[in-house]
């Protein structure tokens, strides 16, 4: 959260990406660092426990966010 915050202060769009069970975290940082206007893309926890296919659908799964995020809208 805190690099997005700092790109984005810079004006260079930036997305945040989370699994679920950090997302109220997220949410918590970027209040604090005064950021509500970034939204993080959620994705399915865990990750390190995946296989390289398996972490290219759950990035196949954030794109449409992350989209969002970079893009607007």
């Amino acid at each position: 959260m805190h690099d997005a915050v700092a790109l984005e202060g810079a004006g260079v769009p930036a997305a945040v990406i989370v699994t679920e069970p950090f997302l109220h975290e997220a949410k918590m940082q970027r209040a604090a660092l005064g950021m509500e206007g970034v939204e993080p893309a959620v994705i399915a926890h865990p990750l390190s426990t995946l296989s390289d296919a398996q972490i290219g659908e759950r990035a196949r799964q954030a794109a449409p966010q992350v989209k969002r995020a970079l893009l607007g809208g």
